[in-house]
């Protein structure tokens, strides 16, 4: 924490300009050292200035110099960013030079574990972070700017408070019974507390499980037979000719994937290969890459022949998914019917067919109500949105669970109020309150270098 970081905050390559961000006491110095214009030393905090970054009697590029003086940065650190040209060649160059001059080149995601270690932000703000750099739909950066915002991370502290309230109200009960201002903690009120709390969180959690999708989107496997129309399918709900459509069986022996944004949520496409017994090395391996598929999909759509009987490997495919959220989808309707299965029998009927784009906007509305996505117009986004925060505040309600648990038994308040102590520490590591090393290094090595 006591040397001086450096990383290329933009993305490496060709545009306008890019920015390499440096962080710690003494950056300033050093950026000056090497900087013709302005004595930076002597600037203002949060100002621009013009000049050239020039190294061994090198002019190495033109560029603009940012100056943010501690404590108001993202680190709470001395901070100074570089304007350069874009470009690989500069960019990399400057980065260079900061290092020979004494500069360390920056972990994945260190200038923001800084701000967190530094007290600036907390764990859920940390995580939001990375959430707003990889969202990829509207809904999803809305949920990691309100995490960024801090509504989440109030409503814990505001329970880690009532916590914190009702265990001194409880000590002071213990140790001076004779003091009578103390407000008298009975079971009666730490039950009230602690149902109230459980329901809060408890509905937290349910939103967040029901929303999570926001943020993960939807994998959505496309399966049959080969020559069945999944592709086809696919280049119809993409809006373009994402896969290769022909009238030969097995044209598609690999994975093809396409992304749409519906009511605000990714629905990733995968489509498969054509699942059949067959010789074909190449093709076997892509009928098994379509198999694997099914286990890791939140959705599958079964695409079935209108016009052809079912063979043995439909209906080894419709046992298999039985048990998973599915849409048959009956295509190639305008062909005359062979199908020898009682379609009303069938679950989430979709009718499409080979050369219009009939059926697709019903096949998208099955979609939005098999997820309930309608819902997700209601915009409120204190939710939990990773399996670190999901979990601890499961474990958290278990704890609550124990507590009411202990009411119920008449255990004494003293007793109780060791899981009280628990619940506090537990919602403090949603928070990042406590932590171990190991965790912050793994959350933060998930960052791109320049955040």
């Amino acid at each position: 924490m006591n040397d001086i970081i450096v990383a290329i905050s933009t993305a490496l390559g060709k545009g306008a300009i890019s920015i390499v961000r440096l962080s710690g006491k003494g950056c300033i110095e050093l950026v000056n050292s090497c900087f013709k214009g302005k004595d930076l030393t002597k600037v203002l905090s949060h100002t621009i200035n013009y000049g050239h970054i020039v190294y061994e009697n090198n002019v190495i590029d033109e560029v603009l110099v940012s100056v943010m003086r501690a404590p108001k940065t993202y680190t709470t650190e001395d901070i100074v960013e570089i304007n350069c040209h874009g470009g690989i060649a500069p960019t990399n160059k400057i980065l260079e030079v900061m290092v020979l001059l004494g500069a360390r080149l920056a972990l994945a995601g260190e200038f923001t574990k800084r701000a967190y270690l530094n007290g600036r932000i907390d764990l859920i703000k940390a995580e939001a972070v990375m959430d707003i750099i990889n969202s990829k739909t509207e809904k999803a950066r809305e949920v990691s700017v309100n995490q960024l915002e801090g509504r989440l991370s109030s409503i814990i502290r505001k329970f880690r408070q009532e916590l914190l309230e009702l265990l001194a109200n409880i000590e002071v009960n213990i140790d001076y019974p004779e003091y009578e201002d103390a407000v008298d903690v009975t079971i009666s009120t730490i039950h009230d507390r602690v149902a109230s709390m459980k329901k809060s969180l408890e509905l937290i959690v349910q939103e967040s499980l029901s929303r999570q999708i926001i943020k993960d989107g939807i994998s959505i496997a496309i399966v049959g037979k080969p020559n069945v129309g999944k592709s086809s399918i696919l280049n119809k709900l993409l809006g373009e000719d994402k896969a290769i459509v022909t009238d030969i069986a097995g044209t598609t022996r690999d994975i093809v994937e396409g992304s749409i944004t519906l009511n605000g949520v990714a629905l990733n496409f995968i489509d498969t290969a054509g699942i059949r017994d067959t010789s074909d090395v190449v093709e076997k391996v892509g009928v098994e890459k379509s198999i694997q598929q099914l286990d890791k999909a939140d959705l599958v759509l079964l695409v079935l022949n209108y016009n052809e009987r079912l063979t043995s490997e439909e209906k080894s495919l419709m046992d298999m998914i039985k048990n998973k959220k599915y849409i048959t989808v009956i295509n190639k309707c305008d062909l005359e019917k062979k199908i020898d299965v009682d379609l009303s029998s069938l679950k989430n009927v979709i009718y499409t067919d080979t050369v219009s784009v009939d059926g697709i906007e019903s096949l998208k509305n099955k979609i939005i109500e098999l997820f309930h996505l309608e819902e997700l117009e209601n915009n409120n986004y204190d939710i939990f949105t990773n399996t670190r925060q999901i979990t601890l505040a499961k474990e958290s309600l278990a704890i609550l669970e124990e507590v009411k648990r202990g009411i119920d038994l008449n255990v004494p308040v003293d007793m109780i109020a060791i899981d009280i102590n628990r619940m506090w520490t537990k919602l403090g590591e949603i928070l990042g309150e406590n932590y171990s090393d190991e965790l912050i290094d793994q959350l933060f090595s998930q960052f791109c270098l320049g955040k």
